[in-house]
């Protein structure tokens, strides 16, 4: 082991020792070559965990004919089992730019005709290949499925492999072709994921998650990036979802809203300002804003539905003798002018300011990140006087086209919060009071929580009104959703809705409480809630054999403990 001029030196040295300084000598030695295998040991750790610290993984999927997508949900749930977590991503609306803010992203894709993307892959698939994106950061691994028969198999996963290596993203997994038979290669290739995961698993689970929370009235400036809306032909409704891009981060929870003051119809201000004859340009000052007229009319005050006081205050000025009734600013006019400008100045003086509208947030922080924030808004329609109105805010938001510029803000919402991730939840959001369970579901799929999750959604159709419908199947997939029970109420001759749902799975309903889930409502107050809660007052009392006032003592306690919250209006 040693050199000879070593081994001279050694016995030399320790020729003349004594038993006590041969033993002293024998223990330093061993120290030291204990020294050495510690930084050996240090360094081949350090080599071994230099591997990825992730978050979360992305799976995403590129499908024509559909296997691309079954087998990333089926994987998907394998994975998750396993308490890794696991965001699924359709490629047909995956985002390229968002590429640069994923950790481990990994993808399923097919090849079709002659080596050519799968048709609804094909724009994120022309995306990587024309631009030059920043995605230094990413990990990645590609499965490419394919047919061998063809001269150009797998040629899609292929391509995508080599072009992310190019943008300089890191490839933790070679790629993987797999055949026609492919389901054993893909288990396989799903285990090297669990491996890479769990290398960074307990670094991972160490790490606590801050919440996020939201303080005062900041205004945010945002940018339109999406507007879908939701609903199918043959819809009598409008919701649309609405994704706003941001530069500067955003900071809210799951359960928090969305503030808008909505701009009044220019068209309806430039007829007031025509009607009246008022200076547009000539600053009036009212209770709280120092400004132009127009710029009062169009971004201040209250012109749509004027309060019974107000219009009462309107004839005192005028005039005019009007009965109690409420009209918008323009119709006052039309039917009850003003003698001349200055009269309208005094008008102005006592509108009351435009009140924001609140809109439950249906995006997440952990799985969306924090330069994007979701709403859900379904375009309303109401009649006033038997004339036909559209909501303001809603009818605001409807018409943004994809580009434009809102300025918001996060309105928090202390008392509508997910409990632990440990603990169940029940969810009953028919309409858009699916919005903030969406935004619940992503948040707990992304972090992993280990609690069950039950959905009960309604609205009128299946086909037309089944709002975010493949993404709810998706959680029910991978297991995030355990249980959904649908409403829909016009698809049967008697009409059903989430209340029904509730009756027909009253004992679990009731075990379920009982086990220490919390109980969630989200939508319309009038009927809906109210028929929610006489219907979970009756199942309390039915299956745990209380009396109506034990029942309504069960329910309060539920209430008082934050286990029973409503978000209605």
């Amino acid at each position: 082991m040693l050199s000879e001029i070593k081994l001279k030196a050694l016995k030399e040295i320790s020729g003349d020792f004594s038993r006590d300084e041969a033993v002293w000598a024998s223990g330093f030695l061993a120290g030291l070559a204990g020294s050495y295998a510690t930084v050996q040991e240090d360094f081949t750790l350090a080599a071994h965990t230099e591997t990825v610290s992730a978050k979360k993984i992305t799976l995403a999927y590129g499908t024509e004919t559909g296997n691309s997508k079954k087998l990333a949900v089926e994987l998907a749930g394998i994975i998750k089992k396993k308490g890794i977590q696991v965001k699924l991503a359709d490629l047909s609306q995956y985002k390229p730019k968002d590429l640069a803010k994923e950790d481990l992203f990994f993808i399923i894709i097919s090849t079709q005709g002659e080596g050519d993307p799968p048709i609804l892959a094909k724009k994120f698939y022309d995306h990587i290949h024309e631009n030059d994106l920043n995605i230094s950061n990413l990990k990645f691994g590609v499965l490419a499925l394919g047919d061998s028969s063809y001269p150009l198999f797998c040629k899609t996963g292929e391509d995508i492999d080599s072009r992310f290596e190019i943008l300089g993203a890191q490839r933790i997994l070679p790629l993987k072709k797999c055949d026609i038979d492919y389901e054993e290669e893909a288990h396989t290739w799903a285990e090297h994921i669990l491996d890479v995961a769990n290398k960074t698993k307990e670094s991972s689970h160490k790490s606590t998650v801050t919440p996020k929370i939201s303080t005062g009235r900041k205004k945010y400036q945002g940018k339109i990036s999406t507007i879908i809306n939701l609903n199918d032909i043959g819809s009598d409704k409008e919701t649309y979802h609405i994704e706003i891009e941001t530069e500067e981060p955003l900071v809210y929870s799951p359960g928090d809203a969305l503030g808008v003051i909505a701009l009044n119809p220019k068209h309806e201000v430039d007829e007031i300002i025509a009607l009246t004859g008022i200076d547009p340009q000539k600053q009036i000052t009212t209770a709280k804003i120092t400004a132009g007229a127009e710029e009062l009319l169009y971004k201040h005050l209250n012109i749509s539905y004027l309060l019974k006081t107000t219009v009462a205050q309107y004839a005192q000025t005028t005039g005019h003798h009007i009965p109690e009734v409420r009209l918008s600013l323009l119709d006052l006019l039309r039917i009850y002018p003003v003698k001349n400008a200055d009269e309208f100045e005094q008008v102005l003086k006592f509108l009351t300011g435009q009140s924001p509208r609140l809109y439950s947030i249906s995006s997440s922080l952990e799985a969306h990140g924090d330069a994007e924030i979701h709403i859900t808004v379904t375009k309303s329609e109401f009649f006033i006087n038997d004339k036909k109105q559209n909501g303001l805010c809603s009818s605001f938001l409807a018409e943004f086209k994809e580009g434009e510029n809102l300025e918001f803000y996060v309105q928090e919402a202390k008392h509508f919060r997910l409990p632990k991730p440990d603990k169940d939840i029940i969810m009953i959001g028919p309409g858009t009071g699916i919005a903030p369970f969406r935004s619940f579901l992503y948040e707990r799929d992304a972090l992993g929580a280990e609690g069950r999750n039950w959905l009960f959604f309604g609205d009128r159709t299946f086909v037309s009104d089944f709002l975010y419908q493949a993404e709810i199947q998706d959680f029910l997939k991978t297991g995030t959703l355990t249980h959904l029970d649908l409403a829909f109420s016009r698809d049967t001759a008697e009409k059903i809705y989430v209340q029904h749902r509730l009756e027909q799975k009253a004992q679990e309903v009731y075990h379920w409480l009982e086990s220490g889930a919390s109980l969630y409502v989200c939508g319309t107050r009038d009927p809906m809630s109210k028929d929610v809660e006489k219907t979970i007052l009756n199942i309390i009392q039915d299956k745990g054999k209380h009396s109506v006032e034990e029942a309504q003592a069960y329910l309060e306690e539920l209430e008082l403990s934050g286990r029973y919250v409503k978000d209605v209006y």
